[in-house]
């Protein structure tokens, strides 16, 4: 399993970017407004080495590229390590899995549906989970719907294009948990072939402990099972959100690195 949500990782990134081999890793030069990362290439069973992020780093210099890794860590342990050594941030965060039979539905008190690729609904999606990740964490916050309004208003056009063109394209599926405030959570999710992988789930900080992330989760996984997925996946930000996705069936396989 792990095994195979490494490779599907690995194939992800090119729905945006052009990949380019350098030694051990594949630098995703993003063709899109975000930018990626690079990542050591599935079963080499490379030792990646100080020297390894330093050709990156000089490769992402020459083409004026911010710099940063994601791997899983069993299959590739020896990344963050020279990461640290060569002085990038590492971290590490629970790697999920979810497979049909573990599913468990999960139900809120709002309305959660596929969203749109409406312009003003992708707007407001990715305020809610700026806000929310502006605010880490499971605790209740402050912000809320007049904060998503006015931080709706401030997406960029070329993100909320961009986003709308991955929905449309199929590369990406949105979920959105309303309530009579309007959109309240929202969250995504990135089929490849058989697997699929959650990204970007977010509740407004003060909608917080209501069930609304679950509730966004569990219509995202239903709509992967229901459209050829077998796998989903994704990395919790911490053990106590890991908890969260572990009520809809979700599991722990091991660890996402990541470092910059």
């Amino acid at each position: 399993m792990i095994t195979r949500v490494d490779s599907y990782l690995h194939s992800v990134p090119l729905s945006g970017a052009v990949a380019e081999q350098l030694g051990p890793f594949t630098l995703f030069r993003s063709t899109t407004v975000w930018p990626y990362y690079a990542r050591p290439v599935p079963g080499s069973g490379a030792t990646i080495e100080p020297d390894d992020i330093e050709r990156v780093r000089a490769r992402c210099a020459e083409l004026e590229i911010p710099m940063s890794f994601e791997w899983v860590v069993e299959t590739c342990p020896s990344l963050g390590p020279a990461a640290i050594s060569a002085g990038l941030t590492a971290v590490e965060h629970p790697l999920l899995v979810l497979e049909r039979k573990d599913f468990r539905p999960a139900v809120a008190d709002a309305r959660c549906e596929i969203l749109p690729a409406d312009d003003d609904e992708v707007r407001r999606a990715r305020a809610v989970v700026g806000l929310a990740f502006s605010e880490p964490g499971t605790g209740v916050g402050s912000a809320g719907p007049a904060e998503r309004d006015a931080a709706a208003a401030e997406v960029p056009d070329d993100v909320a294009a961009a986003l709308r063109d991955r929905m449309l394209r199929g590369v990406s599926v949105g979920a959105a948990a309303y309530t009579a405030d309007g959109i309240v959570a929202s969250g995504n999710h990135q089929p490849v072939d058989s697997v699929s992988e959650i990204v970007g789930v977010g509740t407004l900080p003060s909608m917080r402990r209501r069930g609304l992330a679950a509730a966004v989760t569990s219509t995202l996984v239903e709509h992967a099972l229901d459209h050829g997925v077998e796998v989903v996946m994704l990395s919790a930000q911490s053990e106590a959100v890991a908890a969260v996705y572990k009520r809809v069936g979700f599991r722990q396989i091991g660890h996402a690195g990541a470092a910059e």
